[in-house]
């Protein structure tokens, strides 16, 4: 089996790591909010206006971000702290940055060899839809599209080689 570096440099692409991400995030959802996932079946994109961002650095360095909409943080931050969606407020950035967080741990963890050598930044959180992000990214993002509660969320992962 090649080093992570050497896999990382020769295989730019990452598309064997697509699985690895949907099956991170399923893991996360059950684990921490109880629920299940679904695909993404309908083209419909909806206003995605939360954004969760975790930095990677080291043997893999990127970012990795989770978007949906209020709604759906909201909901997550209930499930996660036990209180009605209704009664979510600030704690809603702290939650979702966590998850996006846990994700990005399970799926480094999920990669042979990577778990010590790359570390993770404190999340950010951005709400709204007027902002643009740039990454120094030198492959083609990896994105995974799926349905909480019936609504979409979509999880990303940028890498520089």
């Amino acid at each position: 089996m090649k080093p992570v570096n050497e896999l990382l440099t020769t295989n730019r692409r990452h598309d064997n790591w697509t699985p690895l991400l949907e099956v991170a995030v399923q893991e996360v959802f059950e684990l921490m909010l109880g629920g299940q996932l679904t695909e993404s079946a309908s083209a419909e994109q909806a206003t995605l206006d939360v954004t969760a961002m975790v930095g990677l650095a080291g043997q893999m360095c990127g970012v990795l971000s989770l978007r949906c909409d209020r709604t759906s943080a909201a909901l997550m931050a209930s499930k996660m702290l036990g209180l009605e969606p209704d009664k979510v407020g600030p704690e809603m950035s702290d939650a979702l940055g966590e998850v996006c967080n846990m994700i990005a741990g399970n799926f480094k963890n999920k990669i042979s060899g990577m778990g010590d050598g790359c570390m993770l930044s404190v999340p950010t959180v951005i709400t709204g839809t007027d902002y643009s992000l740039y990454s120094q990214a030198d492959s083609p993002g990896l994105e995974v599209r799926l349905l909480f509660e019936g609504r979409p969320i979509v999880i990303a992962l940028q890498i520089r080689g």
